[in-house]
């Protein structure tokens, strides 16, 4: 169990590093028509408990880990109480509000303390850099018990 929780947190880091030095400027991918992403669970409205598991979806489009270059593909960036939208053209910052799926993870368990929570996620292209025009989510708001 310790050598996954550790294999999980190693991947967790390595996903986000690549962000972190993914130089400014980088070009833009275009988003193929009709490219969506949506939050298949939990529903707009729920009420969770502190551990909520997070399934996405993408219509298309199709997920590869980041760093990977396959045109009509990307990977998610979930964004946990995020009032402003990640800057386009630049990667999406990496810290606990923009959190980076980076493997091509397609679900994840989230700790929240109690209260309301706004999830959205955010398709990027291989150097976590959002597509033109944006893949984004609606907001689902949650109340954690």
């Amino acid at each position: 169990m310790k050598r996954l929780l550790l294999a999980v947190a190693l991947a967790t880091l390595t996903a986000g590093t690549f962000a972190a030095d993914a130089p400014a400027g980088l070009p833009v991918t275009k988003a193929p028509a009709g490219a969506e992403v949506y939050i298949i669970s939990p529903k707009d409205g729920a009420i969770v408990g502190p551990e909520v598991t997070v399934q996405f979806g993408l219509k298309g489009m199709g997920v590869a880990p980041a760093g990977t270059k396959k045109e009509g593909t990307g990977h998610h960036h979930l964004l946990v109480d995020v009032k402003d939208m990640p800057a386009a053209g630049q990667p999406i910052p990496k810290d606990e509000q923009h959190l980076h799926f980076g493997n091509g993870q397609t679900e994840t368990t989230l700790k929240l303390a109690p209260g309301k929570h706004t999830l959205q996620l955010e398709l990027a292209d291989e150097n976590h850099v959002p597509f033109d025009p944006a893949v984004v989510s609606k907001p689902v708001t949650i109340t954690v018990k």
